[in-house]
Protein backbone atom coordinates (compact mmCIF):
# COMPACT_ATOMS: atom_id res chain seq x y z
CA UNK A 1 0.00 0.00 0.00
CA UNK A 2 1.45 3.32 -0.85
CA UNK A 3 1.65 5.54 1.74
CA UNK A 4 2.93 8.65 0.19
CA UNK A 5 5.33 9.61 2.56
CA UNK A 6 2.76 9.34 5.52
CA UNK A 7 3.37 8.34 8.81
CA UNK A 8 0.06 7.38 10.94
CA UNK A 9 -0.91 6.82 14.57
CA UNK A 10 -3.90 5.85 16.91
CA UNK A 11 -4.11 5.49 20.50
CA UNK A 12 -4.72 2.08 22.49
CA UNK A 13 -8.31 3.44 23.27
CA UNK A 14 -9.50 2.91 19.76
CA UNK A 15 -8.91 -0.56 20.42
CA UNK A 16 -11.70 -1.04 23.04
CA UNK A 17 -14.59 -2.79 25.09
CA UNK A 18 -17.24 -0.70 23.51
CA UNK A 19 -19.37 0.19 26.74
CA UNK A 20 -21.29 3.64 26.09
CA UNK A 21 -22.65 5.90 28.38
CA UNK A 22 -25.40 3.87 28.24
CA UNK A 23 -24.68 0.40 28.32
CA UNK A 24 -21.75 -1.55 29.79
CA UNK A 25 -18.84 -3.58 27.70
CA UNK A 26 -19.51 -6.12 24.91
CA UNK A 27 -16.13 -6.99 23.77
CA UNK A 28 -13.60 -8.31 26.16
CA UNK A 29 -10.60 -6.52 26.91
CA UNK A 30 -7.05 -6.51 25.23
CA UNK A 31 -3.80 -5.75 26.91
CA UNK A 32 -1.41 -3.24 26.01
CA UNK A 33 1.07 -5.38 24.51
CA UNK A 34 -1.95 -7.55 22.62
CA UNK A 35 -2.88 -4.17 20.72
CA UNK A 36 1.10 -2.54 20.46
CA UNK A 37 1.15 -6.06 18.29
CA UNK A 38 -1.46 -4.84 16.05
CA UNK A 39 -0.10 -1.62 14.52
CA UNK A 40 2.19 -2.78 12.10
CA UNK A 41 -0.23 -4.80 10.66
CA UNK A 42 -2.61 -2.57 10.53
CA UNK A 43 -0.27 -0.33 8.73
CA UNK A 44 0.50 1.94 11.09
CA UNK A 45 3.98 3.72 12.51
CA UNK A 46 3.63 5.41 15.86
CA UNK A 47 1.30 5.38 19.29
CA UNK A 48 0.05 8.36 20.77
CA UNK A 49 -0.47 7.73 24.66
CA UNK A 50 -1.96 9.41 27.86
CA UNK A 51 0.47 9.26 30.71
CA UNK A 52 -1.36 6.46 31.82
CA UNK A 53 -1.69 4.27 28.96
CA UNK A 54 2.47 4.30 29.34
CA UNK A 55 2.77 4.17 33.21
CA UNK A 56 -0.98 2.94 34.81
CA UNK A 57 -1.51 4.03 37.96
CA UNK A 58 1.53 6.50 38.17
CA UNK A 59 0.08 8.42 40.56
CA UNK A 60 1.19 5.73 42.93
CA UNK A 61 4.46 5.39 42.02
CA UNK A 62 8.12 7.79 42.75
CA UNK A 63 9.40 9.79 39.62
CA UNK A 64 12.01 7.25 39.42
CA UNK A 65 9.84 4.26 39.28
CA UNK A 66 7.39 6.43 36.77
CA UNK A 67 10.56 6.68 34.42
CA UNK A 68 11.89 3.33 34.46
CA UNK A 69 8.60 2.11 33.57
CA UNK A 70 8.23 4.75 30.57
CA UNK A 71 11.85 2.82 29.65
CA UNK A 72 10.17 -0.39 29.99
CA UNK A 73 7.57 0.44 27.21
CA UNK A 74 9.95 2.15 24.93
CA UNK A 75 11.89 -0.36 24.48
CA UNK A 76 8.74 -2.34 23.44
CA UNK A 77 8.11 0.52 20.66
CA UNK A 78 11.52 -0.18 19.70
CA UNK A 79 11.31 -4.41 19.40
CA UNK A 80 7.97 -3.81 17.50
CA UNK A 81 9.69 -0.63 15.25
CA UNK A 82 7.29 1.95 16.46
CA UNK A 83 7.89 5.61 17.37
CA UNK A 84 5.58 7.17 20.37
CA UNK A 85 4.11 10.54 18.90
CA UNK A 86 3.11 12.84 21.97
CA UNK A 87 2.27 11.89 25.44
CA UNK A 88 -1.45 13.76 27.18
CA UNK A 89 -1.53 13.98 30.84
CA UNK A 90 -5.21 12.53 31.56
CA UNK A 91 -6.54 14.96 33.23
CA UNK A 92 -10.16 14.40 33.47
CA UNK A 93 -11.19 11.31 34.83
CA UNK A 94 -9.14 11.56 38.92
CA UNK A 95 -11.60 13.63 41.45
CA UNK A 96 -9.03 16.31 41.65
CA UNK A 97 -10.28 17.02 38.34
CA UNK A 98 -13.52 17.34 38.71
CA UNK A 99 -14.00 21.20 38.49
CA UNK A 100 -11.45 21.46 36.11
CA UNK A 101 -7.88 20.92 36.09
CA UNK A 102 -5.53 24.08 35.91
CA UNK A 103 -8.68 26.27 36.30
CA UNK A 104 -10.27 24.49 39.09
CA UNK A 105 -11.53 26.43 42.12
CA UNK A 106 -9.25 24.40 44.71
CA UNK A 107 -5.64 25.54 44.27
CA UNK A 108 -4.88 22.21 45.70
CA UNK A 109 -6.77 20.18 42.53
CA UNK A 110 -4.56 23.05 40.20
CA UNK A 111 -1.52 21.80 41.99
CA UNK A 112 -2.26 18.19 41.24
CA UNK A 113 -2.73 18.62 37.64
CA UNK A 114 0.69 20.88 37.32
CA UNK A 115 2.11 17.73 38.82
CA UNK A 116 0.08 14.96 36.59
CA UNK A 117 1.27 17.19 33.78
CA UNK A 118 5.16 17.32 34.88
CA UNK A 119 4.85 13.42 35.36
CA UNK A 120 3.68 13.32 31.52
CA UNK A 121 6.83 15.60 30.50
CA UNK A 122 8.94 12.68 32.09
CA UNK A 123 7.24 9.97 30.49
CA UNK A 124 7.72 11.82 27.14
CA UNK A 125 10.92 12.42 27.65
CA UNK A 126 11.83 8.34 28.06
CA UNK A 127 9.03 7.35 25.32
CA UNK A 128 11.49 9.74 22.90
CA UNK A 129 9.05 11.91 22.30
CA UNK A 130 9.01 15.88 22.27
CA UNK A 131 4.98 16.36 21.94
CA UNK A 132 2.72 16.93 24.58
CA UNK A 133 -0.97 17.18 23.80
CA UNK A 134 -3.17 19.25 26.06
CA UNK A 135 -6.94 18.50 25.66
CA UNK A 136 -8.53 20.48 28.16
CA UNK A 137 -11.15 18.49 28.51
CA UNK A 138 -12.54 19.64 31.91
CA UNK A 139 -11.69 23.45 31.51
CA UNK A 140 -14.96 25.01 31.51
CA UNK A 141 -18.01 25.12 33.58
CA UNK A 142 -21.46 24.47 33.77
CA UNK A 143 -22.51 27.28 35.16
CA UNK A 144 -20.61 30.87 34.04
CA UNK A 145 -21.19 32.40 36.98
CA UNK A 146 -18.89 29.30 38.96
CA UNK A 147 -15.71 30.81 37.65
CA UNK A 148 -13.74 33.87 36.07
CA UNK A 149 -13.39 33.56 32.72
CA UNK A 150 -10.70 36.38 32.95
CA UNK A 151 -8.74 34.54 35.21
CA UNK A 152 -9.26 31.20 34.01
CA UNK A 153 -7.54 31.97 30.86
CA UNK A 154 -4.71 33.37 32.70
CA UNK A 155 -4.57 29.61 34.64
CA UNK A 156 -4.46 27.94 31.24
CA UNK A 157 -1.16 30.56 29.91
CA UNK A 158 0.55 30.12 33.07
CA UNK A 159 0.40 26.37 32.93
CA UNK A 160 1.09 25.93 29.48
CA UNK A 161 4.30 28.45 30.47
CA UNK A 162 5.28 25.68 33.72
CA UNK A 163 5.20 22.80 31.30
CA UNK A 164 7.51 25.01 29.02
CA UNK A 165 9.39 26.42 31.35
CA UNK A 166 9.79 22.61 32.95
CA UNK A 167 11.34 20.79 29.70
CA UNK A 168 13.13 23.14 27.02
CA UNK A 169 12.65 21.08 24.19
CA UNK A 170 8.82 20.46 24.80
CA UNK A 171 6.45 21.01 22.74
CA UNK A 172 2.48 21.87 23.55
CA UNK A 173 -0.12 20.93 21.05
CA UNK A 174 -3.45 22.05 22.29
CA UNK A 175 -6.28 19.81 21.42
CA UNK A 176 -9.83 22.41 21.59
CA UNK A 177 -12.99 21.36 21.84
CA UNK A 178 -16.45 23.13 22.34
CA UNK A 179 -18.38 21.02 24.57
CA UNK A 180 -17.96 17.29 26.15
CA UNK A 181 -17.76 16.65 28.82
CA UNK A 182 -17.98 20.15 30.04
CA UNK A 183 -21.38 22.29 28.53
CA UNK A 184 -18.97 24.79 27.33
CA UNK A 185 -14.97 24.69 27.46
CA UNK A 186 -12.91 27.63 27.50
CA UNK A 187 -10.89 26.31 24.31
CA UNK A 188 -13.24 25.58 22.00
CA UNK A 189 -11.83 26.14 18.64
CA UNK A 190 -8.65 26.62 16.77
CA UNK A 191 -8.83 30.31 16.82
CA UNK A 192 -9.07 29.71 20.81
CA UNK A 193 -5.85 27.69 20.65
CA UNK A 194 -3.62 29.19 18.83
CA UNK A 195 -4.52 32.65 20.49
CA UNK A 196 -3.58 31.08 23.89
CA UNK A 197 -0.13 29.82 22.49
CA UNK A 198 0.74 33.05 20.99
CA UNK A 199 0.56 34.69 24.17
CA UNK A 200 3.06 31.90 25.78
CA UNK A 201 6.53 32.76 27.18
CA UNK A 202 7.86 30.72 24.05
CA UNK A 203 4.76 30.91 21.55
CA UNK A 204 7.59 28.96 18.47
CA UNK A 205 6.87 25.70 20.75
CA UNK A 206 3.24 25.51 21.03
CA UNK A 207 1.05 24.42 18.90
CA UNK A 208 -2.23 22.79 17.96
CA UNK A 209 -3.93 19.41 16.72
CA UNK A 210 -7.15 19.54 14.71
CA UNK A 211 -10.25 16.47 15.60
CA UNK A 212 -12.56 16.68 12.89
CA UNK A 213 -14.86 15.69 14.96
CA UNK A 214 -14.62 18.60 17.70
CA UNK A 215 -14.84 21.16 14.96
CA UNK A 216 -18.17 19.72 13.88
CA UNK A 217 -19.51 19.89 17.14
CA UNK A 218 -18.35 23.75 17.14
CA UNK A 219 -20.48 24.22 13.70
CA UNK A 220 -16.98 24.50 11.73
CA UNK A 221 -15.68 22.26 8.82
CA UNK A 222 -12.51 20.51 10.15
CA UNK A 223 -10.33 21.39 6.50
CA UNK A 224 -11.00 25.50 7.28
CA UNK A 225 -9.82 24.57 10.34
CA UNK A 226 -6.49 22.74 9.64
CA UNK A 227 -6.11 25.43 6.94
CA UNK A 228 -6.21 27.92 9.55
CA UNK A 229 -3.82 26.15 11.65
CA UNK A 230 -1.23 24.86 8.89
CA UNK A 231 -1.38 29.17 7.70
CA UNK A 232 0.69 29.70 10.97
CA UNK A 233 3.04 26.60 10.93
CA UNK A 234 0.91 25.48 13.71
CA UNK A 235 -0.95 22.26 12.59
CA UNK A 236 1.61 19.31 14.70
CA UNK A 237 -0.96 16.65 15.20
CA UNK A 238 -4.64 15.71 13.77
CA UNK A 239 -7.13 13.25 15.26
CA UNK A 240 -9.39 12.32 11.54
CA UNK A 241 -12.72 10.88 12.21
CA UNK A 242 -16.20 11.40 11.41
CA UNK A 243 -19.47 12.39 12.85
CA UNK A 244 -22.85 12.85 12.41
CA UNK A 245 -23.88 16.10 13.06
CA UNK A 246 -23.35 18.21 16.37
CA UNK A 247 -24.33 15.39 18.46
CA UNK A 248 -22.12 13.24 21.02
CA UNK A 249 -18.50 12.96 20.55
CA UNK A 250 -18.72 9.66 17.57
CA UNK A 251 -15.36 9.10 16.91
CA UNK A 252 -16.83 7.39 13.68
CA UNK A 253 -14.45 5.90 11.46
CA UNK A 254 -12.67 8.80 8.88
CA UNK A 255 -15.17 9.69 5.75
CA UNK A 256 -17.97 6.94 7.25
CA UNK A 257 -20.43 10.25 7.40
CA UNK A 258 -19.55 12.25 5.13
CA UNK A 259 -17.14 11.90 2.02
CA UNK A 260 -16.59 15.12 0.54
CA UNK A 261 -15.84 16.79 4.10
CA UNK A 262 -13.05 14.27 4.20
CA UNK A 263 -11.94 14.87 0.76
CA UNK A 264 -11.16 18.42 1.89
CA UNK A 265 -9.41 17.28 4.86
CA UNK A 266 -6.74 15.03 2.68
CA UNK A 267 -6.73 17.80 0.46
CA UNK A 268 -5.75 21.15 2.82
CA UNK A 269 -3.15 18.56 4.24
CA UNK A 270 -1.85 17.07 0.80
CA UNK A 271 -1.68 19.98 -0.43
CA UNK A 272 0.43 21.80 2.39
CA UNK A 273 2.75 18.54 2.38
CA UNK A 274 1.68 17.66 6.05
CA UNK A 275 3.73 14.93 5.56
CA UNK A 276 6.80 17.26 6.04
CA UNK A 277 5.39 17.92 9.30
CA UNK A 278 3.71 15.78 11.53
CA UNK A 279 2.04 12.24 11.69
CA UNK A 280 -1.66 11.65 10.51
CA UNK A 281 -3.35 10.16 13.56
CA UNK A 282 -6.45 8.62 13.56
CA UNK A 283 -9.18 8.67 17.06
CA UNK A 284 -11.74 6.02 15.70
CA UNK A 285 -13.81 3.79 17.81
CA UNK A 286 -15.30 0.36 16.39
CA UNK A 287 -19.16 1.00 16.62
CA UNK A 288 -20.83 -0.94 19.56
CA UNK A 289 -22.02 -3.86 17.61
CA UNK A 290 -18.75 -4.91 15.92
CA UNK A 291 -17.97 -8.30 16.95
CA UNK A 292 -14.37 -8.59 18.94
CA UNK A 293 -12.27 -10.33 15.82
CA UNK A 294 -13.30 -7.51 13.55
CA UNK A 295 -13.00 -4.82 16.07
CA UNK A 296 -9.29 -3.25 14.43
CA UNK A 297 -11.19 -2.70 10.66
CA UNK A 298 -12.45 0.80 11.80
CA UNK A 299 -8.87 1.45 11.72
CA UNK A 300 -7.71 0.45 8.52
CA UNK A 301 -10.54 1.33 6.92
CA UNK A 302 -10.10 4.93 8.15
CA UNK A 303 -5.69 4.80 7.23
CA UNK A 304 -7.17 3.01 3.56
CA UNK A 305 -9.21 5.80 3.02
CA UNK A 306 -7.17 9.06 3.99
CA UNK A 307 -4.77 7.50 1.19
CA UNK A 308 -7.11 6.52 -1.52
CA UNK A 309 -8.82 9.94 -1.15
CA UNK A 310 -4.89 11.48 -1.54
CA UNK A 311 -4.33 9.89 -4.73
CA UNK A 312 -8.05 11.35 -5.60
CA UNK A 313 -6.53 14.66 -4.66
CA UNK A 314 -3.66 14.06 -6.91
CA UNK A 315 -5.39 12.87 -9.92
CA UNK A 316 -7.44 16.00 -10.05
CA UNK A 317 -7.57 18.19 -13.06
CA UNK A 318 -5.80 21.40 -11.58
CA UNK A 319 -6.02 22.83 -14.48
CA UNK A 320 -9.71 22.12 -15.56
CA UNK A 321 -10.04 23.78 -11.97
CA UNK A 322 -8.11 26.90 -12.28
CA UNK A 323 -10.18 27.15 -15.76
CA UNK A 324 -13.45 27.33 -13.73
CA UNK A 325 -12.30 29.16 -10.59
CA UNK A 326 -10.78 31.92 -13.01
CA UNK A 327 -14.44 32.07 -14.47
CA UNK A 328 -16.47 31.81 -11.55
CA UNK A 329 -18.73 28.66 -12.60
CA UNK A 330 -18.75 27.23 -9.15
CA UNK A 331 -21.66 25.10 -10.34
CA UNK A 332 -18.98 23.64 -12.62
CA UNK A 333 -16.35 23.06 -10.16
CA UNK A 334 -18.74 21.58 -7.58
CA UNK A 335 -19.90 19.16 -10.63
CA UNK A 336 -16.38 18.00 -11.68
CA UNK A 337 -15.26 17.50 -7.35
CA UNK A 338 -18.49 15.13 -7.23
CA UNK A 339 -17.67 13.38 -10.43
CA UNK A 340 -14.28 12.80 -9.51
CA UNK A 341 -15.25 11.54 -6.23
CA UNK A 342 -17.64 8.99 -7.88
CA UNK A 343 -14.71 8.02 -9.97
CA UNK A 344 -15.99 9.28 -13.48
CA UNK A 345 -14.22 11.40 -15.50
Amino acid sequence: MEKYGYRFSFGPWNIHEGADPFGPTVRPSRTFDDKLAEYKKLGFDAVQFHDDDAVPSLDDLSPAQIRKAARAVRKKLDDNGLLAEFVAPRLWEHPKTIDGAYTSNNPQDRAYALDRSKKAVDIAQELGADLMVLWLAREGTYLREAKDVVRATEQLLEAINTLLDYDPKLRIAIEPKPNEPMDLAYIPTMGHALALGFQANDPSRVGVLMESAHSILAGLDPSDEIGFAMAFGKLWSVHLNDQNGPKFDQDRSFASVDLRRAFNQARVLDENRFWEVGIVGLDVKAIRTQPAELATRHLSNSLRMFLRLVELVRSLDKKAMEELVAARDYEELDWLILNHLMGRS
